[in-house]
């Protein structure tokens, strides 16, 4: 018997998984000062050397989640919604750099992985009588 929703676990899961990969990869450019980002730009919070440690572990969470979601985990459930929540956040920090509608479809990606998450019902045993 199938469970309603699982195909938006299973599509959550692996959108979590492709946005945790994006995080490493960013959070390792801005680590070693890649030419990727651009060079005027300000941070408001920190240097771009603490985003990008930021950004790597934001996306190994993001990873784990994705990866307990896909086995069928209610651990990648919670840290899925609290990880996705941290990058639609993230996402919304960035609106103002170089990039806004790229972010802007992040924090949009995120909204749906959390919505995706938050509605999900596995089944419950049926109630003795």
């Amino acid at each position: 018997m199938e469970v309603r929703g699982a195909g938006r676990v299973a599509f959550a899961g692996i959108l979590l998984m492709m946005a945790g990969t994006l995080n490493v990869i960013y959070g390792i450019a801005a680590i070693t000062d890649a030419s990727f980002f651009v060079d005027n730009t300000r941070y408001v919070f920190s240097s771009l050397s603490t985003w990008g440690w930021i950004l790597t572990l934001l996306g190994s969470v993001q990873l784990i989640a994705g990866m307990s979601l896909l086995a069928g985990g209610t651990f990648g459930r919670v840290i899925g919604i609290f990880a996705a929540s941290l990058g639609a956040i993230g996402a919304l920090l960035a609106v103002g750099g170089a990039y806004p509608f790229w972010s802007l479809g992040v924090f949009a990606l995120c909204v749906i992985v959390i919505h995706g998450l938050v509605v999900y019902e596995p089944e419950q045993a049926p109630p003795r009588a």
